[in-house]
């Protein structure tokens, strides 16, 4: 009954469809990781049963082999008192030859005890041969499920990762759309543009201030041989 209920558990973790399980999932992650510790726990489990399934096979074979060495070592006793008896009823002795005989017979009675001893472990392990064999496996079907788990559990968080990385760039370029740093690229510009402005008009200005004191120079020299002429006039001078 434990066999039959480990083999019905073992079939239905290997026939589960992970795809299937995959579509109802909320959070198909978490849920691969939880599978994977659920089927690692499974197969130690697993293994633990096999392992003692095992171990009984081989008390089994172990018990029939040592029924047909019993019986063939009665064989052989029941061999041995039966040449004696011929031997000592050749000789005369009849009543040695019966007892020889009559041990004999015991011999035989228990090689056959041993003999169907053994035929009652034949189909017991013939039948826990087959269970071994089907939870074996049942046991690498269950192991490659495991690594399909894993691979799978591996693809899905390469995926979410590289999602990820994707939505990241999607919401940077979206960012730089909104952003345009062209135009504050142009607003910087035309910062530029407007200050050297205000420099050539500075220049333009001082450039202005300076003519105007180089006129009044000339406009003071002026002046000042207007004045000489008049002295030069007052006193009966000639400026030539």
């Amino acid at each position: 009954m434990a066999q039959q209920s480990l083999l019905g558990r073992v079939g239905q973790l290997v026939r589960a469809n992970i795809n299937a399980l995959l579509d109802q999932a909320e959070d198909p992650q978490k849920m691969l990781d939880q599978m994977v510790r659920d089927y690692t726990q499974a197969i130690r489990e697993a293994e633990q049963s096999v392992a003692q399934t095992i171990g009984d096979l081989r008390l089994m074979e172990d018990d029939h082999a040592e029924a047909v060495s019993t019986a063939k070592e009665w064989g052989g006793k029941a061999g041995a008192a039966s040449r004696k008896a011929d031997q000592l009823r050749g000789e005369g002795n009849g009543t040695e030859a019966d007892r020889f005989d009559q041990l004999a017979r015991v011999a035989l009675q228990r090689q056959i005890d041993a003999e169907d001893h053994a035929k009652g472990f034949e189909p017991q392990i013939a039948s826990r041969t087959e269970v071994v064999e089907k939870l074996k496996t049942g046991l690498e079907g269950m192991r490659r499920k495991l690594e399909e788990l894993r691979s799978k559990r591996d693809e899905l968080v390469a995926r979410s990762r590289m999602a990820a990385a994707q939505s990241q760039v999607h919401d940077a370029v979206k960012a730089v759309d909104l952003l345009d740093p062209t135009s504050e690229v142009s607003r910087f510009e035309e910062k530029v543009r407007r200050e050297e402005a205000r420099v050539r008009g500075q220049e333009e200005l001082a450039a202005s201030s300076l003519d105007g004191q180089f006129e009044a120079l000339e406009a003071d020299g002026d002046q000042t041989e207007v004045e000489l002429r008049l002295a030069a006039l007052k006193g009966g001078t000639s400026t030539d």
